[in-house]
């Protein structure tokens, strides 16, 4: 029995050898040497209320699920600090009732700017870095315009993560 579990042990340790040599590792894709990040509420250069206060909220909760970085409130005890601008909001239709004439399904895209600084360092990890997120909005089935905000908003905190990975 001892022998088919060496034989076993063997051939994971080649298959996992071999990812590797492939490219693939099951190393963090995040930057080691930060741990701790202090999330700033994100500037709003829209006309679109309280944008700065949703995306600084879901891109603080992302980061805490779904990288090894922990959020500081206080700058003094966080090794980085992330912050951006909202830089616009568009709205486009999607199809029209020929009859009337009214807007049925419209697209929100929401565009940002992301900067993440290491603060033992100084060095910038993303500098202005844009990014943009989009979700549709079915008026028929009664979503406001607030509804698609909030969808192109997730995405965004969604995306900014993924900008926070490290280049491979």
């Amino acid at each position: 029995m001892h022998y088919y579990h060496a034989v076993i042990l063997g051939l994971s340790g080649l298959v996992l050898a071999g990812c590797r040599a492939l490219g693939y590792s099951d190393e963090s894709v995040f930057h080691k040497e930060v741990k701790t990040i202090c999330v700033q509420t994100f500037e709003n250069r829209t006309f679109y209320r309280d944008l700065e206060f949703d995306l600084t909220s879901a891109l603080a909760k992302r980061i805490e699920a779904q990288t090894p970085y922990r959020i500081v409130s206080d700058m003094d005890r966080a090794d980085s600090v992330i912050s951006g601008q909202i830089m616009e909001v568009n709205q486009m239709a999607l199809s029209v009732d020929r009859s009337t004439g009214q807007v049925l399904e419209s697209d929100v895209t929401i565009k940002a700017l992301v900067n993440w600084k290491d603060l033992r360092t100084g060095k910038l990890l993303l500098n202005s870095q844009p990014v943009e997120a989009n979700a549709a909005r079915n008026l028929a089935a009664g979503h406001e315009l607030g509804y698609a905000c909030g969808l192109a908003i997730n995405r965004l905190a969604q995306r900014i993560v993924q900008l926070m990975e490290e280049a491979w």
